[in-house]
């Protein structure tokens, strides 16, 4: 009989410091994140990182980007949850927001890669339009410069500018990691950009 008793007699209550998160709503786990309430950041994932990934992929149109930008939102947010105010917005329109200002830094940045050649260039037709005015002149300069790079830097690059890969295909395509074109490219671009200026 004791033995029923206690079989009968219902399961310990949950701890307070383990939320049942399915129960939770949007505001009480935007609540429970900016307390640093363990799982919430895991929570917090699984509800919306599907939401940020799929932004930050239309924004940038690079799966690749897209998973960075996702994976960094995430561990910013969880780093800096002491600024977000759950009783001046959600926590989704949070995480939305530093999406959006992530990727702007992406297209920055890939703004930069762009007007780093284009810079080389302009800088290389300046002094050459004197001796030779003409703009075949500095495709074929920039062509003979990318060709004496060795690879898979040279090939990076004319898959970017002539072919006009993103670095996701051109990781794909090179079967390199993304992070190594991505640090090829730059380190590539700087190399075209001095021996343009100062030939």
């Amino acid at each position: 009989m004791e033995v029923e008793r206690v079989m009968l007699e219902p399961p310990p209550p949950r701890a307070v410091d383990e939320p049942d998160w399915d129960q939770l709503s949007d505001a009480e786990l935007g609540l429970a994140f900016a307390q640093g309430a363990d799982g919430s950041l895991e929570e917090s994932f699984r509800r919306w990182g599907t939401l940020v990934n799929t932004l930050a992929w239309r924004l940038l149109g690079d799966p690749g980007e897209a998973e960075d930008v996702t994976q960094q939102v995430f561990v910013a947010a969880w780093r800096g949850r002491h600024t977000f105010a759950p009783d001046k917005g959600s926590l989704p329109a949070w995480l939305v927001g530093s999406t959006k200002h992530r990727v702007v830094d992406k297209q920055r940045a890939r703004g930069r890669e762009v007007r780093l050649v284009r810079a080389a260039v302009e800088e290389a037709a300046e002094k050459e339009r004197d001796e030779a005015p003409e703009l075949e002149t500095d495709r074929l300069l920039l062509a003979t410069e990318i060709a004496r790079l060795p690879d898979p830097r040279r090939s990076i690059l004319r898959l970017a500018f002539y072919d006009g890969y993103t670095h996701a295909e051109i990781s794909e395509q090179l079967g390199l990691p993304l992070g190594t074109v991505k640090s090829h490219a730059r380190r590539a671009l700087l190399h075209l950009r001095e021996r343009l200026t100062t030939s």
